[in-house]
């Protein structure tokens, strides 16, 4: 019996080492292709560039804490700290009474866009402004901080008093406002207007960034999981992890009961609270949402079989135009007498965003699914490259760069993916 009990124990190690180490030797070789890579190091360099300013790109005056959350590593790379927190507290000097967060700040003497500005004695050189159409503000500045923290260590940020609050205090107001204005207690879910995926334009013709009579409330992924988010970043921050892990918790299974659909493997793009503002026979349900997905996967609400199988739907999306990677927006586009207010192909209806896609590739990093990170990344870089700049986002029919040149969002999520397959691939060795 002894005998027989090691040859099967002799057997078993021999046949683990037969698969093992030609998995080892696949993925030294993966890392040693990706650390010579020069691709990565150049596009990095450029990033970090770009980065030592915070507008969102060319196009933009304003400093968007949506886009801000998205290059803050890129941006504590190349300055001194203190510019970078002086950057975040403003944003809570310009915060509202209830607790929301402005969307974009712009220096007072060029606030000339047309929007209802926001002032405060507490910053009386800024003007701010809040697209009241999305959801996302709060959570993006959570998220920030929680960025800030991790990557300098600098937890005095948390207790810095503006205008008798803690800034601690002050996440907790911005995560309260959205429980307070920003909610579903028939789904105990974030809700906001309906627009295209992580979108800040809503369907009817008009001024699309901001509620009118004609907008249409539901619940979609994206708001809900950059919410979860940031329920999860700030229990950490905050030590209060009883509070606010259950309601992470709580969220993240109503958007697996509401939203998720099981047997498509892919999210509701909405779920409507006061009906839809499309026609009756448009089948909405087919359209993909690629990055409110994502943003899913990042707030930890999959499973790994779950996050391939979304991700082979993100590829077979991408092959159906000739010049679409993973951050194609949604797939198929609203037509246009669905969405009048952009047309198909046309910015966030299927328009194709590295500032999305870059943030699937720190996904599948995270998961370890470096192969396939590596491989989507590929033709994010090349374009980058071959247009010598960083593009808002990318006309999937004619290849064309769109948008606003030197965009930040994009060289932010690419210099974190590279980061993250760099250190990946260093521990290889």
């Amino acid at each position: 019996m002894y005998i027989h009990t090691m040859i099967k124990k002799v057997f078993f190690f021999a046949s683990f080492m037969l698969f093992t180490l030609p998995a080892i030797a696949q993925q030294k070789q993966l890392a040693a292709k990706i650390l010579a890579d020069q691709r990565l190091d150049t596009i990095q360099a450029r990033a970090l560039r770009l980065l030592t300013g915070f507008t969102a790109g060319t196009s933009y005056g304003e400093v968007w804490i949506r886009d801000f959350n998205t290059f803050i590593n890129g941006s504590l790379a190349v300055h001194d700290k203190e510019k970078v927190k002086e950057m975040l507290l403003l944003f809570f000097r310009m915060q509202g009474r209830d607790g929301n967060i402005a969307d974009g700040m712009i220096p007072r003497q060029k606030a000339e866009a047309g929007y209802d500005y926001i002032y405060s004695d507490l910053a009386p050189e800024w003007a701010a402004h809040k697209n009241t159409v999305e959801t996302d503000q709060e959570s993006s500045l959570v998220q920030a901080v929680y960025k800030y923290v991790k990557h300098t260590g600098d937890t005095s940020i948390l207790h810095i008093v503006i205008d008798h609050q803690t800034v601690l205090q002050r996440l907790a107001a911005a995560l309260q406002y959205v429980h307070n204005a920003r909610w579903s207690s028939q789904y105990n879910l974030v809700s906001g207007a309906t627009t295209i995926d992580w979108g800040d334009v809503q369907p009817e013709k008009g001024w699309g960034v901001v509620i009118n009579d004609h907008t249409k409330w539901s619940a979609d992924i994206y708001d809900n999981a950059m919410y979860a988010l940031a329920l999860k970043e700030y229990a950490e921050l905050s030590g209060d992890t009883a509070t606010y892990l259950p309601r992470y918790t709580e969220l993240k299974n109503n958007v697996r009961k509401y939203l998720w659909q099981a047997d498509k493997g892919k999210y509701l793009p909405h779920l409507y609270l006061d009906g839809s503002p499309f026609s009756p026979g448009f089948k909405e349900d087919e359209i993909l949402y690629t990055g409110g997905s994502v943003c899913a996967i990042l707030a930890g609400f999959h499973s790994a079989r779950e996050i391939k199988s979304i991700n082979r739907q993100m590829l077979a999306a991408a092959a159906k135009e000739k010049y679409a990677t993973i951050g194609i927006t949604v797939y198929p586009p609203y037509p246009e007498q669905e969405f009048p207010n952009m047309k198909p192909y046309v910015y966030q209806n299927a328009g194709d965003w590295t500032w999305f896609g870059g943030r699937m590739i720190q996904a599948l990093t995270e998961q370890g699914m470096v192969k396939e990170a590596y491989e989507e990344l590929s033709p994010m870089l090349d374009r980058a490259l071959s247009h010598q700049g960083f593009y808002e986002w990318y006309d999937v029919q004619t290849g064309a760069p769109k948008g606003s040149g030197d965009f930040r969002g994009e060289a932010g999520v690419l210099y974190d993916a590279i980061t993250l397959l760099k250190e990946w691939a260093r521990k290889q060795k």
